[in-house]
Formats: structure tokens, sequence, C-alpha cells
């Protein structure tokens, strides 16, 4: 009896998925964002944005980078969420767990702050769902030797 093959998605497209899943957990009244650290094919950590445990959500308080009308991508310093390669590197961290030489997937590509956070912490490759606009970003990750590939989300999975 022959089997019918399944049509299974590969592994990039696999984790993206999770890090959309992992998206949905986000508290920010703007951009839901999720990332996966992976190594070997393995989870080792994953991050949603949104504020640090024990601070009051933006859904309660507001979002001021909103108030104050400032575009996407600009004055991180005025937002009290943290970004969700912040919480998935600071996962990682908590429960002592290496990243090194390890993959992130993330629904939106890294901002300048998170790209030299990914630098340092010895990440290998990025994929991403969609675009950002900080172009310092792509920049600082190209010159690190990171390679960052997007897998375009309209694509049939």
């Amino acid at each position: 009896m022959k089997r019918k093959r399944v049509d299974r998605p590969g592994w990039d497209e696999y984790f993206l998925e999770i890090a959309r899943l992992v998206s949905k957990r986000s508290t920010c009244l703007r951009r839901q964002v999720g990332a996966v650290i992976v190594k070997e094919r393995h989870i080792l950590a994953t991050g949603y944005n949104g504020t640090p445990s024990g601070i009051t959500h933006c859904e309660i308080t507001g979002c001021l980078r909103e108030k104050l009308k400032i575009p996407s991508g600009e004055r991180h310093e005025l937002c009290k969420g943290l970004h969700s390669e912040q919480n998935a590197l600071l996962q990682a961290a908590y429960y002592g767990i290496s990243v090194k030489d390890s993959i992130l997937y993330s629904t939106t590509q890294p901002c300048i702050i998170c790209a030299k956070m990914l630098i340092n912490a010895g990440i290998r490759k990025v994929v991403i769902a969609e675009g950002y606009p900080d172009k310092m970003a792509k920049e600082f990750l190209d010159e690190a030797g990171i390679s960052l590939r997007i897998i375009d989300k309209k694509r049939k999975r």
C-alpha cells in the first residue's frame, strides 16, 4: 500500500511558525513579535515583546511611544517593553543555557540594539518573517558574518 506523502515544512519554516505562536503572548499594543533560539534543531529559549515581569502592562498604562507619535524603529528607550530577542536571550541566561552558535528565529527583523546583543551572544544565523525599518541592524549583522534569511510568509506552507 502506497503512503501519501505529507507536505512537511522545512526546519526554518517549522521554527519560524513556532516564533509566530510565541508572538501571541506579546503584551505590546503596537507590534506582536516572537523569537525562538534553536541549536541543533532543539529549542533553547523563547521570547516575546512586552513589559518586564512585575511591571504593569501597556494595555493598562497605554503606550508612551504611541502617545508621542514616534515612528516604528525609533526611540526604543521610551518603550516600557523588552524586545522578543532580548527576552529569549535573557531566558537562556537565566537558566544557564549557552546560545553560542545557535539560530534565532523571529517574526520581525531585529533592531540595532537586539542585533548588537545577538552578535555578542554568539548567534550565527537569523531567520525572519518580515523586515524592520533599521538598516544599521542589517549592516551590523552582515559585518559580523551573521546570515539573515527572510522567509516570505505568503509562501505556501
